[in-house]
C-alpha cells in the first residue's frame, strides 16, 4: 500500500520527497492528507484515501503493539531481555512455540525453529548447510534479532567478528549467531515459564497483624 500510495504522490508532485518509514508518523500523513485536499483529479483522490486507510492502520497496529507489551513484558520479561528482540518478535516466538517446556533441550528448540545445522558429508570432509525445515516464523525473528544486534554493534558483534576472522564466511557467520540466539531465547523462555509456575504454586502471604484498635474496630 505504501509503494502504491508513493507512486502517486510522485506523479502529483515530482519533487515531493519523503524519507523511508516516514509514512507511519501521523503528523506526516495528516499533512500529505492536507496537502491533496488542493488537487483535483483520480490520482490525488486515490492517493488521499490509501494515505487514510494507511493512517487507520497504523493506529489499529500501534494499539495492538501497546497490548502486546504489557502482555509480554508481565510474563516474560526475561526474553525481551535478549539483544535484538523486540515485542513483536518475542510475541511470535512466544505464540508459535507453545510452550517451550515441550522442547527437551535447547537442540530440540533449534531443530524446531530450523537454526539447528544439518551436517553434510563429502568423501572425509563434513560440512553444515542451511536448514530450510523449522518454524520460518521463529526463523526470521531469531534473523531480525541477529541483524539488529550487528546493526546496533550489541553482543552479537564480538562474536560475529570472531567467526569472520575464523574464516566463516558472513552466511555463515550469520547462522551461527542465529543459533546462538536461539539458546539465549530458550534457555530466558524457561526461566519465564519456571517463575510463572512458582508464582501460581507459592502460598499467599501472611495477612499483617491487626493493631489492637483495628481488632476492637472490627469486633464491633
Amino acid at each position: 500500500m505504501q509503494s502504491k500510495v508513493r507512486w502517486f504522490l510522485h506523479e502529483i508532485d515530482p519533487d515531493l520527497q519523503i524519507p523511508s518509514r516516514a509514512l507511519r508518523r501521523y503528523h506526516l500523513l495528516d499533512e500529505l492528507i492536507a496537502r491533496l485536499y488542493e488537487h483535483t483529479g483520480a490520482v490525488a483522490e486515490i492517493a488521499r484515501d490509501l494515505l487514510e486507510d494507511i493512517r487507520s492502520l497504523t493506529r489499529r497496529i500501534n494499539e495492538i503493539e501497546s497490548r502486546l507489551t504489557k502482555l509480554v513484558r508481565a510474563d516474560h520479561p526475561s526474553l525481551l531481555e535478549v539483544p535484538g528482540l523486540g515485542v513483536l518478535g518475542a510475541a511470535t516466538i512466544i505464540g508459535e512455540t507453545a510452550g517451550v517446556r515441550r522442547f527437551k533441550s535447547k537442540d530440540a528448540f533449534a531443530r524446531f525453529n530450523g537454526t539447528a545445522p544439518i551436517p553434510v558429508w563429502s568423501g572425509n570432509k563434513v560440512r553444515v548447510r542451511l536448514s530450510r525445515g523449522g518454524n520460518r516464523r521463529i526463523n526470521t525473528a531469531l534473523h531480525m534479532a541477529a541483524v539488529t544486534q550487528l546493526r546496533l554493534g550489541a553482543e552479537g558483534t564480538a562474536y560475529f567478528d570472531k567467526l569472520i576472522a575464523s574464516g566463516k564466511t558472513r552466511t555463515e557467520a550469520l547462522r551461527l549467531l542465529r543459533r546462538r540466539i536461539s539458546d539465549r531465547v530458550f534457555a530466558a523462555m524457561r526461566a519465564d515459564e519456571t517463575r510463572v509456575v512458582l508464582d501460581a504454586t507459592s502460598p499467599p502471604p501472611p495477612a499483617a497483624p491487626q493493631s489492637p484498635i483495628a481488632a476492637l474496630q472490627t469486633a464491633a
